[in-house]
Order: C-alpha cells, then sequence, then structure tokens
C-alpha cells in the first residue's frame, strides 16, 4: 500500500513539474510570437535596413524618421564601457576571496557583495545623479555628468556581484590536485592562479562574464536616469545618449496603440532580443570549447 501511495505521488510530482515546464515553454513562445508580430506589422511601414542603419531617432517628426542606429551604439557603447571596468574588478575580487582571503574576510565580503544586487536599480540610478554625475562633470569641465560613462560605471557596479559570485565558484571548483600539482613544481600561489586555476575555471568565469553582459544590455532605470537621454549618435563616453531599453521605457506609455511609432518600439525590442541571444550563444560557443579543449 505504502509502495503503490509512493508512485501516486511520484507521477503526481512528474506530471506537476511537467505542466510547470511546458507553461514556461509556452508564455516564452507567446512572448516570442507578440514580438515578432509586432515587428513584422512595423517591416511593413518601415524598410529594415533603413531602420537598422538609419541614423536618426525622431517618431514625433514631420516626417517620422525611424532609426535606431544611435540607440544601438549606445547600448553598445554603455555596455562595453560596463564590462570593460568589471570584468578586470570581477575577477579580481573573485580571485582574492577564493585564494588569498581568509574565512572571516571571506565571511564579511560575501555577504556584503551579495548584497549588493539586491540593491534597487533606481537608487543606484539616484546616486549617478546626485554623487557620480557631478564628480564627472567637475573632472571634465561639462554642464553635467549625465554621460555614458556615468551610465557605464553605475552598470559595472551592478554587474559586479554575479560576476565576482559565479567566478569565486567557478574558481573554488578547480579541483585541489591541480593547485598541488602547480606548487610541487616550484610555482607559487600567484604563478598558480595565474597559469592553473584560471584557464581550469575559464568556463565558469565565461559563463560569469556573460551573465554580466546580459545584466547590463537589459538594465534600463539605471541608464535612463544617469546617461542623459539624447537619441543623438553618439561621440564617445562623455556625451550623453539613449539605450534601447531607455527609449522603450520612456515612449512606451506615450505612443499611440498600433501606430507605426508603437511597432517600432518592438523592433527595436525584437533587436535587443537579438542582441541577448547572440550573448548567449557566442557564450556557450566558448564555454564548450574550453571544455572540449580541457577533456582532451
Amino acid at each position: 500500500m505504502q509502495l503503490a501511495t509512493r508512485e501516486k505521488i511520484d507521477n503526481a510530482a512528474k506530471l506537476l513539474f511537467r505542466m510547470t515546464g511546458l507553461m514556461v515553454i509556452a508564455i516564452l513562445a507567446g512572448i516570442l510570437l507578440m514580438l515578432l508580430w509586432n515587428t513584422a506589422a512595423f517591416f511593413l511601414k518601415v524598410k529594415p535596413f533603413d531602420f537598422i542603419t538609419g541614423t536618426q531617432w525622431n517618431p514625433s517628426g514631420s516626417p517620422a524618421i525611424y532609426g535606431m542606429l544611435p540607440l544601438l551604439v549606445s547600448t553598445s557603447l554603455v555596455t562595453f564601457g560596463a564590462m570593460c571596468i568589471a570584468i578586470p574588478l570581477g575577477i579580481g575580487t573573485a580571485s582574492f576571496l577564493s585564494d588569498y582571503a581568509g574565512k572571516k574576510l571571506k565571511s564579511i565580503l560575501k555577504p556584503a557583495i551579495e548584497m549588493l544586487a539586491s540593491v534597487p536599480s533606481v537608487a543606484i540610478g539616484f546616486l549617478g545623479i546626485v554623487v557620480l554625475g557631478p564628480g564627472i562633470a567637475g573632472m571634465t569641465g561639462q554642464s553635467n555628468g549625465l554621460n555614458a560613462l556615468n551610465g557605464a560605471i553605475l552598470l559595472a557596479i551592478m554587474s559586479l556581484p554575479t560576476i565576482i559570485t559565479v567566478t569565486q565558484d567557478a574558481l573554488e571548483g578547480v579541483p585541489n590536485a591541480y593547485k598541488e600539482a602547480s606548487y610541487s613544481v616550484g610555482a607559487n600561489r600567484w604563478q598558480t592562479l595565474i597559469l592553473v586555476t584560471i584557464p581550469a575555471a575559464a568556463p565558469g568565469i565565461l559563463a560569469a562574464i556573460m551573465l554580466g553582459v546580459g545584466r547590463a544590455i537589459g538594465e534600463t532605470m539605471t541608464v535612463l536616469m544617469a546617461t542623459g537621454n539624447v537619441s543623438a549618435f553618439p561621440k564617445g563616453f562623455f556625451h550623453s545618449v539613449r539605450t534601447m531599453t531607455a527609449t522603450i521605457a520612456i515612449e512606451m506609455g506615450e505612443v499611440p496603440y498600433q501606430t507605426t511609432h508603437y511597432y517600432g518600439l518592438f523592433a527595436i525590442a525584437a533587436v535587443l532580443f537579438l542582441m541577448t541571444l547572440l550573448v548567449n550563444v557566442v557564450g556557450e560557443y566558448f564555454v564548450n570549447k574550453y571544455r572540449k579543449y580541457q577533456a582532451a
């Protein structure tokens, strides 16, 4: 009797988990179909080439101009700047926590870093306006510091907890036999970290970087508040920019329903989706490449 009851419970649990998984897939498929449907409606009115290569985004102009290249370049610029800051800091901090920090220091630093991920993005954006922005303006002699550099620094701060946590787990997952073999041939702790531990943990580190890039690309409130929201073509880190996510957040609430402008925002979302997908595909490729190298 108990065996039959257990089998019924197991079968019910399997059915529940299967239905949950299928429901998630169905929801994601529905979102994707809605995105593609509205994007196709936009491309019936605006040529895809003009949309991708256009250097002006002015939907309220006469005539309306739907060129998303400034938004695309702005998003890439801010994300690139954020990763230039976050990747070395993240890997360095994770290396210190995994190989150098004592247990007491690690027990303090790791929860503090993880708590940084719980800070609301609007709070970080506010700090960018009242603290970081004036500082950048003072150093560069500009009227304000709401520019791509401001957004890049804030996105780096927001990406650090993810990069540090995942990288630390990858470094601590390297077998001790690797380190002991390195020490046995005369390598010191630093040489072992650089030449053995980090290469061995490369798949996990790449995964951490990809997660950080995804966080930076998809962030909305911080870049909306701290980058100046100018849809002109960016000329550098010290110029105000507007990212794709900020454009969608600003304009979606006021755009008339089922207009070309409305469908254009869905087209921007589709490009953003493709960028995120490309980041994940590239990351998966390199992760598998390093795994095959290690297996060999």
